[in-house]
Parts: structure tokens; C-alpha cells; sequence
């Protein structure tokens, strides 16, 4: 079938079974639940900007098994230009939503595996990579929405998976039959996850051979029987059933969701494994998905140009635009936010070809990248908070605006510069508070510290990555120093 609109997506997601909780009840209607509903829109509009002829370059590829026209989020890379765009991608959606948009990690998981099965079966003759081709070609065929889960719960970090009290505290293999495996386990923080028609599972961390039942990869249908979903709290998330266009939402159309998915002794077939018991190549997945998924927050440049353009708005509803402290504020707000952008294209302008085909990005400079990440948007939020003021945390609700008896005195007494109306500067307000404390925040700030890995784990891949020794010697050149350390 030809790529998806973003009606034929949210129609799919209606025909799948999830068994979805969220507040103690199970969620029968995942699709118009208002809660969960803005961030279903989200990746709605990742399949609309495809259609649209003035992104085009940006958001569809031509698929390198079939030939044929896809989306981006379907796409291997194939040489430096396609991680640029990636980049391009995940910044020009996040300008548009505010939000996270969902569909980086199931892409960036793609990828990751379009090496790690090419290598495995390099070394072992396996089948891998034949049967990741042929699952590639069905998410492409199909425009799929694929979640791509990582994070094990772990339990207790001080030990190693086959020495946990509950083994379940890692995705693990329980029985081997003839046509598939069973698994069971859990995944946690997970993106996206009641949008997706596909979960992709991989391995946490690396493995060692005692751990190997646990070094395991594999796809499976979102609503495959065993499978459920747990949705994860936000803050303010509740607004968002006080009715469509709501002020007090802040951010009235996009949202996203994470979620902790339950794999209850589910079967996988043998077609769609993709890793069995190789813990030797578990690391080097990670590593490879995370270097990924680390450029991916290009998509944090795109939110802070939505908060940069808000702490621009309150500054004027506030009469103050002119001041040369809340300029200079705005500045720094905007060399921060490129900075991030610096990263995010440098990491793919450096990529390289593996042998698989397919193009990575510089793993030093993704890391780099998403150290900053972990650091610049707080400073950008704080910029935010610190131009918006107060009100943004005591603003009365919309409901106490839109009562006669008090509305008035609201009216009156919050309006800022007089040209432009109270309720403007309330909607901003409340944007601004949504996007660095709200539901928002959870994809701009929260997944700017933890996402792709915590920020020591960005620090350790830094330390692998850098030439110390390299560095020594030029220095020891340039002053002299000729004789060699033993």
C-alpha cells in the first residue's frame, strides 16, 4: 500500500486490540480518550507532513529493498545526507507539535538492527538479517508506526540480569519451542506505545554468557495476546478532559505519553527474532541504538523553538520586549537551542558507512550532542520561567474566566500591554507552563535527562570514544618534548 494519510493511520490504531490501564481502569476507546488522544495526534501529523509536497525531501525516502517511496520514519540510512535529514526531520516536527512525536525510536531501533543482524550473522551464519529485510519491507509496505523498547525495569542495578531475584526484572526467554520462543517481562518508559502498530524489543545493557536467555531482539504486533499497557501519570495531565481548546492545556492540539508495557508469556515466532542467546552482540546493539537515538534530539531544537517563540509572546504581553536584560535573555535562549542543533547535524555530516550498508552517525559527537541536551533546555526553561513571571504558576483556571461573576475582574486585572487581549496572554502563559512544567515537560526536560540513556552514560561513551593519548602527543610535538613515555 502507498504511504498513509493521517486519517488512515488514526483508522488503523482503531482496528488494533490493546489492553490498555490507565487510573485502575482498563481503556477500551485507546484512540478518543482524551488523555491519551493529543499524543495520537502527534504522530498523526508525521504521516500528513509526508503528504505535503513542501517537505517532501525531508519527510520521505526511497527504500533501498524496494525502490519505492516511504516515509523517512520507515527509512535505513544510506549515506550521510539521509542522517542530516533525519535531523532536519526531528526539528521541523518539533516546531510543529511542541512535543514528543514518537516515532524516533522505532526508527532509530531499525536501523540498529539493519547492523547488528548484517554482524551477528557474519560471525555465526545465522538467519538474521535475512528476516529483519523481510520484516523491514512489511513496516515499509504498510507505513508502520513502530515502538522501539529498550529499557528493562533492572531491579537491582548491582547485579547482572541472571543473578536477579525476580528474573523478570529483564526480558528473558522462559521456553523454547518449536515455531517460536516465550517470553516475559517488562518495558518501561515507553514512548509512544499505545500509537504504535509494532513493538520492537532489545536488549538494556550488555551481556555476558550467563546472561545470554536474556540477549534477545524481536518484533511483535502492539496488540500480539500477553501484551499490556500501563499508562504512566503526567503532571496537569487531567486538563486535558476539561474539552478541546481548553486554556488551561496550554498546549491545545499535540501531547505525548509514555507507558510501561507488560509482556505476560507471550510466543514469538522464529521470523521474528532477531537476536537468540548471541550476548556477546547484545553491547554493541545498545551502543549502536543509542548513538541513534542520541542524534534523534534534533527533535528538543524544534520544542525550543516553540518556547523560544512563547518567551517572546509574554515578553510583549508584558511590555517588556525592549528591555536589554529580557533581548539578551532571548538571545541566550537562541544560542543555546542552535547549539543543540550544531550537534545533532554534525554527528551525521561525520557518519560512516558499516558493513551492512547502512550509514551511522559519529558516536563521539552523538554522545557530545545529547550531553548538552541533558543540560541546554533546563537553562532555556529557566530563561522561559524567568521572562513569563509568576503568573504562570497562580493563573486562576479557565473556568473562573469564563464565570460572569468573576471573569470580568480575571479580564481586567491580568492584562499586560494593552494591545493585545487578557485571554492571549493567558493561552501563552499557560503554554510556557505546560512545556517546562506541565505534561509537556516530560518530552522537552525529563526526556532530555533520561531519554537515550542517563547522562553518565553519555559521559562513559565520551570517554571511550576520545584519543587522550592522540591529544598528548600533539601538545608534547608542539613544546618539544621528544622523548616518549615507557
Amino acid at each position: 500500500m502507498p504511504m498513509m494519510t493521517s486519517q488512515q493511520y488514526e483508522d488503523s490504531l482503531r482496528k488494533l486490540n490493546l489492553v490498555v490501564y490507565m487510573f485502575g481502569e482498563r481503556i477500551k476507546n485507546v484512540v478518543d480518550n482524551p488523555i491519551i488522544r493529543p499524543s495520537m495526534n502527534a504522530v498523526a501529523l508525521t504521516y500528513e507532513l509526508a503528504h505535503r509536497p513542501e517537505y517532501e525531501d525531508i519527510m520521505t525516502a526511497t527504500s533501498h529493498v524496494t525502490g519505492k517511496k516511504i516515509n523517512r520514519f520507515t527509512h535505513i540510512h544510506q549515506n550521510n545526507g539521509d542522517l542530516v535529514k533525519k535531523s532536519k526531520m526531528g526539528r521541523l516536527i518539533g516546531a510543529q507539535t511542541g512535543c514528543c512525536f514518537q516515532r524516533c525510536v522505532g526508527m532509530d531501533a531499525l536501523n540498529a538492527l539493519s547492523i547488528n543482524t548484517y554482524n551477528i550473522d557474519a560471525k555465526y551464519c545465522t538467519k538474521y538479517h535475512e528476516r529483519f529485510i523481510d520484516y523491514l519491507k512489511y513496516v515499509q509496505e504498510n507505513d508502520l508506526t513502530c515502538d522501539g523498547a529498550m529499557t528493562d525495569p533492572k531491579g537491582d542495578r548491582s547485579l547482572p540480569p541472571h543473578k536477579q531475584s525476580d528474573p523478570d526484572m529483564f526480558m528473558h526467554v522462559v521456553e523454547e519451542k518449536k515455531k517460536g520462543i516465550i517470553v516475559r517481562g517488562a518495558k518501561v518508559h515507553q514512548t509512544g506505545a499505545v500509537n504504535s502498530h509494532e513493538i520492537i524489543v532489545m536488549p538494556t545493557i550488555s551481556m555476558r554468557e550467563a546472561d545470554r536467555d536474556f540477549a534477545i531482539s524481536f518484533a511483535l504486533p502492539s496488540d500480539t495476546e500477553g501484551i499490556i499497557y500501563i499508562m504512566g501519570r503526567q503532571s496537569c495531565d487531567t486538563r486535558k478532559m476539561e474539552g478541546p481548546g481548553n486554556i488551561d492545556q496550554g498546549n491545545t492540539l499535540y501531547g505525548g505519553h509514555e507507558a510501561m508495557v507488560i509482556f505476560d508469556n507471550v510466543f514469538v515466532p522464529w521470523e521474528r527474532v532477531f537476536m537468540y542467546k548471541e550476548y556477546d552482540f547484545a553491547g554493541e546493539l545498545v551502543e549502536q541504538f543509542a548513538s541513534y537515538h542520541r542524534q534523534s534530539y534534533a527533535c528538543k531544537v524544534g520544542v525550543g523553538d516553540v518556547l523560544i517563540g512563547a518567551t517572546q509572546a509574554i515578553a510583549k504581553y508584558n511590555g517588556v520586549e525592549m528591555a536589554s536584560h529580557v533581548r539578551d535573555k532571548i538571545i541566550e535562549m537562541n544560542h543555546l537551542n542552535e547549539t543543540l542543533y550544531c550537534g545533532c547535524i554534525a554527528c551525521a555530516s561525520e557518519g560512516h558507512k558499516e558493513a551492512s550498508g547502512t550509514y551511522a552517525v559519529d558516536t563521539l559527537l552523538a554522545n557530545v550532542h545529547k550531553q548538552n541536551v541533558t543540560r541546554f533546555p533546563f537553562e532555556i526553561a529557566r530563561l522561559a520561567q524567568d521572562i513569563a513571571g509568576g503568573l504562570m504558576v497562580t493563573l486562576p483556571s479557565q473556568k473562573d474566566y469564563d464565570c460572569p461573576e468573576i471573569g470580568k475582574w480575571m479580564d481586567k486585572y491580568f492584562r499586560g500591554n494593552a494591545e493585545y487581549p487578557t485571554e492571549e496572554r493567558m493561552r501563552i502563559l499557560r503554554l510556557i507552563e505546560n512545556m517546562t512544567l506541565g505534561t509537556a515537560a516530560v518530552g522537552y526536560l525529563t526526556e532530555s535527562m533520561h531519554g537515550a540513556g542517563s547522562p553518565q552514560a553519555q559521559r562513559i561513551m565520551i570517554a571511550r570514544q576520545v584519543n587522550l593519548d592522540e591529544k598528548e602527543k600533539l601538545a608534547k610535538k608542539l613544546c618539544g618534548i621528544k622523548k616518549e613515555e615507557k
